[in-house]
């Protein structure tokens, strides 16, 4: 009776343990494959659309203004003002700086005075040509003292000229006390102060103005792009250059392509172009460092997908195309060949606009694997899940 009831105990206990085991839903079991195979996994989709997409140089330069002049004394004398502020804007033509005017005043006081001299000199020069030209026609006097007299008033009106030249001259120099701006810019930090002397011709600079409004961009770009670059610009065709700041973030302005230099470096194998920029807003500042986007080409009438549903098999691109069968969507592994990429949107061949393809949820998805389009951004790599999962 005891060993009965003992192999009945056994039979009921190895079935119980048997059945748990079947029924174990863990990462490993079969139960949770089937669940797995049975259920759908949520993706986020998006749809294939038609649009145009730009090829691009990328490019790293540095903001250089179409003028910079720096202003140095060209007579001496002692600074008696300065007109400008730091920092401030000026238009051509207003006051900079001023030096003490008196000494060139006087110099040009003295040099009017000397050629109203001779040009009294002159005029009695011509007075006294005059008569002997008409004693001499009376034979009242020889034709020598008629022809010595033309040459005195010949060399008076040189000694005129000249000193009609040391006027101008003395103007001119008068002219330089009076430091106006040469273009519309801005002024930087001062650099002299009233009563300072100041030397001609001295290496010392007064003030600099650097002309903003428009500037350019000077940059760099491969020789291997320089052909297409080259071919788009026949024609005089201008090409659109897009300035951003460092971190490629903040876009700064729009301009256009107006020049390239005549010579590759051949140190780096690169050649400069240069763009222009209106820059009303004082966006690009002189010597600033910015990365610029060249617009070369725009392709039209582009396939395009965001870059982040195109995955990659070795050197083979699919995506996930999202397809409905009798039990709902899935998502079917297609190729495809990917082409340029703009504004996290890349060009496409193999699919139509309109398609719907998977944009997340890759670490899950297999080939012909039943979906549900979910509602919210999901992440669109396994370590982006990881991410969001963290706690």
């Amino acid at each position: 009776m005891l060993l009965a009831f003992g192999l009945l105990f056994y039979w009921v206990w190895h079935h119980q343990q048997k059945g748990q085991a079947a029924g174990s839903g863990g990462p490993g079991g079969g139960g949770g494959r089937r669940g797995l195979m049975g259920g759908s996994v949520p993706v986020t989709t998006a749809t294939a659309h038609a649009g145009s997409v730009g090829i691009y140089v990328d490019a790293i330069g540095t903001v250089t203004p179409l003028h910079t002049v720096s202003i140095n004394a060209q007579v001496t004398g002692v600074i008696t003002a300065v007109h400008y502020r730091e920092g401030q804007t000026v238009k051509k033509g207003d006051p900079l700086i001023d030096i003490d005017p008196r000494p060139f005043e006087a110099q040009l006081e003295q040099a009017q005075g000397v050629l109203d001299r001779d040009k009294s000199a002159v005029a009695q020069a011509k007075m006294d040509l005059d008569r002997y030209r008409l004693a001499w026609s009376k034979n009242a006097i020889n034709r020598q003292t008629f022809e010595d007299q033309e040459k005195v008033v010949t060399q008076g009106e040189g000694t005129v000229r000249n000193d009609e030249g040391s006027v101008q001259y003395y103007q001119v120099q008068l002219s330089y006390c009076h430091i106006t701006s040469p273009i519309t810019g801005r002024v930087g930090l001062r650099l002299v102060d009233p009563g300072n002397l100041v030397t001609a011709n001295s290496t010392t600079t007064l003030v600099v103005v650097t002309q903003e409004q428009p500037t350019t961009v000077v940059f760099t770009i491969p020789e291997d792009s320089l052909p297409q670059v080259m071919q788009q610009t026949r024609g005089s065709r201008a090409l659109r250059v897009d300035a951003f700041d460092r971190s490629q973030q903040g876009h700064l302005a729009t301009g256009k392509l107006t020049s390239i230099d005549n010579q590759i470096d051949t140190t780096t194998g690169t050649v400069k172009l240069r763009a222009e920029f209106s820059n009303r807003d004082s966006a690009l500042f002189p010597n600033q460092f910015v990365n610029t986007r060249l617009l070369v080409k725009t392709l039209e009438n582009q396939v395009l997908v965001p870059s982040s549903a195109i995955q990659h098999n070795g050197n083979q691109d699919f995506v996930f195309l999202i397809q409905k069968d009798e039990k709902g969507e899935k998502a079917v592994q297609h190729t495809v060949k990917a082409g340029i990429s703009d504004n996290g949107e890349t060009a496409v061949q193999g699919i139509n606009a309109g398609d719907d393809v998977a944009d997340s949820s890759f670490e899950k998805l297999q080939n012909g694997m039943q979906i549900t389009r979910s509602k919210v951004k999901l992440p669109t790599t396994s370590e982006a899940a990881a991410e969001s999962n963290a706690p």
